[in-house]
């Protein structure tokens, strides 16, 4: 059992910050479903303990449990439901790994979890459709967190197309689009908060990554890493190296008039970096 438990406890160390999240939500399932079971065989009821990790719409419930509002993203109701979400943020998230960085994708699902989780609060206790229905209702679920990931890698890459089966190649935007009006058209349905809780996190992806391109104050908090600035957006790419290629060219004409010595300190170090390249 140590053995097993030793190759497992490295397994989850080794693995990638898009596993290890995968890994959670399948453990937190595992660990509540085998306790539910076993303690149902004693006829103790479980759900008084295990709702504490569920995000209450009720705020004097949250102030009672405030760890709820991160909790909640690893929890699912049941196995379609987790298998459901973790091939869905399996597939987006591979996606968003070949541009993005393993930090991003952490800070999103979490932030974005818990944007959604403050849409369904605010949700509950403020309109007038859900205040009716606040009493006992709880949030749980990965779903606005992967839907936030899906939001970020669709604005970033566009145009990335995917393969659908028995279907042509299919921009990743269009798929995003479409899952954002059903979302919408939805929230007269029965699932009014948790679509609220999807529309959530996509609203504070949509914030980071625009803001990550725009603000040095929001790029340094949330970006510390290096791949974000190696691949940049194309039309960023080619504004910085359009600015580059101006900066250089005005260089080398201040050499042909007034000669390499006319150079001051600045320009000759970036004439250096250039001819390194």
């Amino acid at each position: 059992m140590k053995i097993l438990f030793n190759k497992i406890s490295n397994e989850f160390k080794l693995s990638s910050n898009l596993n290890k999240i995968i890994y959670l939500n399948i453990i937190f399932f595992v660990i509540i479903k085998v306790c539910s079971s076993i303690f149902f065989l004693f006829e103790i009821n479980t759900n008084e303990f295990f709702n504490k990790l569920y995000l209450p719409a009720e705020i004097n419930l949250i102030k009672l449990q405030p760890w709820s509002i991160f909790s909640f993203m690893f929890i699912h109701l049941n196995f379609v439901h987790l298998i459901f979400n973790m091939l869905w943020l399996y597939f987006i998230g591979n996606i968003f790994l070949q541009w993005l960085d393993e930090k991003q994708l952490i800070y999103i699902y979490i932030l974005g979890g818990i944007s959604g989780g403050l849409f369904f609060i605010l949700g509950y206790n403020y309109l007038p459709l859900l205040q009716k229905n606040i009493e006992n209702t709880l949030a749980l679920g990965a779903s606005a967190s992967i839907f936030a990931i899906m939001i970020a890698i669709s604005i970033y890459k566009p145009n990335h197309k995917i393969q659908i089966p028995f279907i042509q190649k299919i921009k990743l935007k269009n798929i995003t689009i479409f899952l954002t009006i059903y979302y919408i058209i939805s929230l007269s349905g029965g699932n009014t908060g948790g679509y609220l809780a999807h529309i959530g996190g996509g609203i504070f992806s949509f914030i980071y990554i625009k803001q990550l391109n725009t603000s040095k104050i929001f790029n340094n908090i949330f970006n510390n890493s290096s791949k974000f600035n190696e691949k940049d957006s194309d039309y960023i790419y080619n504004q910085k190296q359009n600015k580059k290629n101006n900066e250089i060219d005005i260089i080398l004409e201040k050499i042909s008039k007034s000669g390499y010595k006319s150079l001051n300190k600045k320009e000759k170090e970036m004439l250096f970096k250039s001819s390194k390249k």
